[in-house]
């Protein structure tokens, strides 16, 4: 869209975090400088931190990186890229080409306006702030094959960021990556197919890297940044480029071992192994020791009736 090229310029301009007159953004992108106002009270509602000094102009509360193709694909491997700065869901986009795109593809975005996470969640998807990523996958050995994916997506994604330099993030079972109890992102799994043929798999991921203060009040859970995590924050292109290619060996992984192959790794990482949690299925709710994860993905919990798997669910620490 022509407004959006305009919008994104006036982005480009505000990166460096330095003044810049309206005049002077007028004069850059063709429009008057009551333009650029408009303009930047619609990139505003999109997250971005701008204010306005007399006599000044216009600047961002802080730097940003914007996403680069060249750069990202010069460090990843990936069969087919497409970076998409304003969507409505990365996921939503590979869904609807399903069957035109080589399995690998991935979809990243700056901002979207219907980010969605689990049970039709809505995913806060502020512009610039964070990741968000999805990737497609084709699975010859069908549905069957594709129970505990989310796991194994989450293991992947957690031994990134620790190698990126935040050694302390962990696993939630079954679709979380948390550090010290707070979501640090989240992984939503679609899939479409039909009963013994290949199963379609749409894998997305939203991660926090600095996600705006301002946007805390409409977050109802305790959620942090890969910011607090990392001493040092590595760049989002370098993120972007570093888990395209674990994600993309890490399915062709799962591909060839299955689950079992990773039930290990997870318990290694896993937040919530050996402390009292609760587990959530529907109104029934169950209180025990988590045990980890075994080869079908199950929760193990300990109760006093002994380690019973659970398949679905949601857990919590006890007592929160």
């Amino acid at each position: 869209m022509k407004e959006h090229a305009t919008r994104l310029a006036l982005i480009q301009l505000l990166a460096d975090g330095s003044f810049h007159s309206g005049e002077k953004l007028g004069q850059a992108l063709g429009i008057s400088r009551a333009a650029i106002a408009k303009q930047i009270k619609v990139i505003q509602g999109w997250g971005l931190d701008i204010f306005r000094v007399q006599g000044k102009g216009y600047c961002l509360a802080a730097p940003i990186e914007l996403l680069n193709k060249e750069s990202i694909l010069t460090k990843s491997d990936c069969a087919h890229l497409e970076l998409i700065p304003v969507i409505d869901s990365t996921n939503q986009y590979l869904l609807d080409r399903v069957g035109q795109l080589p399995s690998g593809s991935v979809c990243l975005a700056e901002y979207q306006e219907a980010g969605r996470g689990r049970r039709g969640r809505q995913w806060l998807s502020p512009f610039g702030s964070n990741l968000y990523l999805s990737i497609y996958w084709r699975l010859d050995a069908g549905m069957a094959a594709a129970m505990g994916l989310s796991l194994v997506v989450g293991v992947a994604i957690a031994e990134t960021l620790q190698q990126l330099g935040a050694p302390d993030v962990r696993v939630k079972w079954p679709n979380d990556i948390y550090y010290k109890d707070q979501k640090l992102a989240g992984i939503l799994v679609e899939m479409t197919g039909q009963a013994g043929d290949a199963a379609h798999l749409v894998i997305g991921m939203g991660l926090n890297v600095s996600m705006p203060i301002k946007e805390q009040a409409e977050i109802t859970q305790a959620w942090t940044n890969l910011a607090q995590a990392c001493d040092n924050l590595p760049s989002r292109n370098q993120l972007a480029a570093q888990l395209i290619a674990h994600l993309t060996q890490t399915l062709i992984d799962y591909e060839q071992q299955g689950l079992t192959g990773f039930v290990e790794r997870w318990n290694k990482i896993d937040n919530f192994l050996n402390r009292p949690v609760k587990l959530l299925i529907g109104e029934r709710t169950i209180e025990g020791i988590a045990r980890g994860i075994d080869v079908q993905g199950a929760l193990l919990l300990e109760t006093d009736e002994g380690v019973t798997p659970y398949i679905g669910g949601e857990i919590s620490l006890r007592g929160c």
